[in-house]
């Protein structure tokens, strides 16, 4: 349950900051938002600025008012902005978003990914100016590093490592007794450990102290005696706030690269080798996965929000019909051709595209409901006591 109300707050914040950027260029461009609701229609509760005071709108109530509508709604899944004349109505008068020149209607469609973006940019840039634990090689001038320690960051499958159950992502304290204050001092130490003899390691593992022995041998996948680890120094970095800032920006750009190389790769294996990667998650494994995550501290949140805002911006401005790229890509061909689609065609286009979207959302949840099929039916157990 504590999972599901993290997973609905993330992803009310990510939508309705993404909806929030709509509303704000639509306002700067003078076009009127009919509607600004958090949550899916039908309307529990809503509320419209009237000659100065405050009116309670029903849901049964469809106006049309002056100002905007701020509502509440049954289905607490983001929110949503309705502008005025967003589907091709209402061409004549000024304030609708079909009278709008090009530019102004794109600038439009492109605000709300802009506004992800930005989140992501705003999250990576607050961890940065308070110290986020990353690791310390190759760091620019400017940042203040404190709490410096080992972390074993991958183990070579099949490795004498793993087979003494060390992990990835535990620390290592010492080597035979001896202190550990670099990765550099840890694998000299390894190197002169005597042939044919185990290895006496202390690793902390969360709060928690491990005491483990393990034994060189040979590793075919780096053609050396090794115990199987790839060790990095880490620690908690921050930067001034002008350096946190760019920071903030250039690790959004990196991880916007990495997701569109994935997506690259997500649609290659649907459409050329017609398999969904094992890799792929929905609404049920993105849940599942907020609740993991949370219980690894505020800052594994924080950077998983930044990564799904990312994921937000770049699906979005796809150019998929029913999403801001497809709607982009109309208005683009418009400029073009010099004159408007058919809005019978160009409905028809959106709709087509939207229910394929839910085809690949039934396809997701159902590879979902496999993999995490366990975890969901534990939780709903705990829920009701079972």
């Amino acid at each position: 349950m504590l999972s599901l109300l993290i997973f609905l707050a993330v992803l009310s914040i990510l939508v309705l900051g993404h909806e929030f950027g709509h509303y704000m260029a639509a306002r700067i461009c003078g076009v009127k938002a009919d509607e600004f609701g958090y949550g899916f229609p039908p309307r529990a509760l809503g509320f419209v600025r009237v000659n100065g005071k405050w009116k309670r709108v029903s849901a049964k109530d469809q106006g049309p008012y002056k100002n905007t509508i701020w509502s509440l709604n049954w289905l607490p899944l983001g929110g949503f902005v309705r502008l005025k004349g967003e589907e091709g109505e209402i061409k004549g008068e000024t304030d609708s978003f079909a009278s709008k020149k090009v530019l102004p209607r794109l600038f439009i469609l492109a605000a709300g990914v802009m506004m992800n973006w930005l989140i992501a940019i705003v999250i990576f840039s607050i961890a940065f100016s308070v110290g986020v634990p990353t690791q310390t090689e190759g760091l620019p001038q400017g940042a203040v590093v404190r709490d410096k320690k080992v972390q074993i960051m991958e183990i070579v499958d099949k490795s004498p490592a793993q087979m003494a159950g060390i992990q990835a992502g535990d620390f290592l304290v010492s080597i035979n007794g001896t202190r550990i204050t670099g990765s550099s001092q840890a694998q000299t130490l390894l190197h002169a450990q005597a042939e044919n003899q185990p290895v006496a390691l202390t690793l902390l593992r969360g709060q928690q102290e491990i005491h483990l022995s393990a034994q060189e041998k040979y590793l075919e996948s780096v053609k050396r005696m090794a115990l199987g680890v790839s060790l990095s120094d880490t620690g908690i970095v921050r930067f001034p706030i002008h350096q946190a800032i760019i920071q903030g920006c250039v690790t959004t750009f990196i991880y916007t690269k990495f997701i569109l190389f994935g997506l690259g790769a997500l649609v290659r294996d649907l459409f050329v080798q017609h398999r969904l990667s094992a890799d792929v998650s929905g609404p049920i494994g993105i849940a599942v996965m907020t609740g993991q995550i949370a219980r690894q501290g505020i800052w594994s949140l924080a950077q998983f929000t930044a990564l799904l805002s990312i994921n937000l911006a770049i699906i979005n401005f796809l150019p998929i019909p029913a999403l801001d790229g497809g709607r982009a890509l109309f208005i683009v061909i418009e400029a073009i051709r010099r004159r408007k689609a058919s809005p019978l065609i160009e409905a028809t286009i959106h709709r087509i595209g939207f229910a394929l979207l839910l085809i690949l959302i039934v396809l997701v949840t159902t590879h979902d409901l496999f993999q995490y099929g366990g975890v969901i039916w534990n939780g709903l157990r705990q829920a009701v006591g079972l």
